[in-house]
């Protein structure tokens, strides 16, 4: 039987990495949600400290996390987007 905590935790995409654009709203970092079923924004609140500048200018991976922050789910940044200069 699915219950009411799987289906929120599908829409809200638990667990998942989406390539995002951020801006800045009250002090935060936040995104709108890819999928449209989410009752919830992004808030990023982990791994901030990969990004150059912020808010970024393009877009970048976030993991969306299991926690609620100012209303909104949590993510961390995993990838800031920029390319690897690393030979």
């Amino acid at each position: 039987m699915t219950s009411i905590r799987d289906l929120l935790g599908e829409s809200l995409g638990i667990g998942e990495t989406y390539r995002l654009r951020l801006e800045q709203r009250g002090g935060r970092l936040v995104a709108a949600h890819p999928n449209d079923a989410s009752p919830m924004d992004i808030a990023v609140v982990e791994g901030l400290d990969r990004l150059e500048e912020r808010p970024p200018t393009g877009p970048v991976a976030v993991e969306i996390l299991a926690r609620v922050v100012d209303d909104r789910i949590a993510g961390r940044v995993v990838d800031d987007g920029r390319e690897s200069t690393d030979s």
